[in-house]
């Protein structure tokens, strides 16, 4: 058992219906059938979002993708119409919302990967492989692959795991033309990103994307992005959901990097270790849900997510 300790209640505002509920966001459709994405302060951890929120967690991730959706623009095309609050909304939700086109989006979390860590070090102590690709001998927890990969998976229900998948498998659900696409775009963006974050004394080791394909007669922010017509009657491949956070990326200080072992991070690692210390007094392997967070875990973990976005930002949070 796993999914929301306690599921909110949806705000209700003029003007828009409520379609979803996520792990962190909201998403409602405004009367010109835009989407209006909210990202809350909830926080996830082992399958479950948490009782407790993180303040300022929400803005951090709208204002940071929004930094990067910048630095993109001639990569690939992003989904953002507007930041501006929709007449109507209350005044919590500013900072932290975002007006996007409505695109049609691909089941597949596309994940790029410059080191080994998390699920794709599980696999390759296993086989020596990702996502059936193979690796050299010697690597260990932290290793920069000799060359970053894409290695997809499929995407899960609030509760379930995202269960890593073949390129060949990815090719199979989208069509070819379409992985290819995913892929390319996928390792472009990465690549521009992980020297970026270089730049700023951060190591980019995995990130995921989300993408769909906007209507043939729409066009989208983003200028003259690489990604052109999958030669259906669709339109662009566009970014979509949020992109190089700390929620959807791994972002190491580089003073720090030391393969061999878990690495430091900018993200809610604070939050995993007190779950399963003594300490939270949970059981992961239970059905019982997550206890709730004390202050200064959400303290470390709101200092670490603003961190991240100032040291890549170079802007101060407030």
């Amino acid at each position: 058992m796993s999914g929301f300790v306690e599921k909110p209640e949806p705000v209700e505002v003029p003007g828009l219906v409520h379609l979803h509920t996520g792990k962190v966001r909201d998403l409602y459709q405004n009367e010109a059938g835009d989407l209006v994405m909210v990202a809350s302060d909830r926080t996830s951890a082992y399958d479950w979002v948490l009782p407790t929120e993180i303040p300022d967690k929400g803005r951090i991730l709208t204002q940071l993708s929004l930094w990067w959706f910048d630095q993109l623009v001639d990569l690939v095309p992003n989904h953002v119409l507007s930041s501006e609050l929709p007449e109507g909304a209350p005044a919590d939700w500013a900072g932290r919302t975002l007006v996007c086109k409505s695109l049609r989006m691909l089941p597949v979390e596309c994940v790029a990967r410059g080191y080994l860590t998390g699920s794709g070090l599980a696999e390759y102590e296993q086989t020596r492989t990702v996502c059936g690709l193979a690796l050299p001998e010697g690597l260990v927890d932290g290793s920069e692959l000799p060359a970053p990969i894409f290695t997809p998976a499929t995407k899960a229900a609030v509760g379930e795991h995202d269960e890593n998948v073949s390129y060949e498998e990815v090719a199979r659900e989208v069509g070819a033309e379409t992985a290819a696409q995913l892929r390319q775009a996928t390792l472009a963006v990465y690549g521009r990103a992980r020297g970026i974050a270089r730049d700023r004394g951060i190591i980019l080791a995995d990130t995921k994307f989300e993408f769909g394909f906007e209507p043939a007669s729409s066009g989208a922010n983003g200028g003259n992005g690489s990604n052109g017509s999958n030669g259906s009657n669709e339109g662009r491949l566009v970014i979509a959901d949020e992109v190089l956070t700390p929620d959807s990326s791994r972002f190491w200080p580089a003073e720090h990097w030391q393969p061999g072992r878990a690495q430091q991070s900018f993200d809610k690692q604070f939050v995993r270790d007190w779950l399963t210390s003594t300490d939270s007094g949970w059981d992961r392997g239970s059905e019982q849900p997550p206890p709730a967070l004390p202050p200064e875990i959400v303290e470390q973990t709101r200092a670490k997510y603003t961190e991240a976005y100032e040291r890549l930002t170079g802007l101060t949070w407030s």
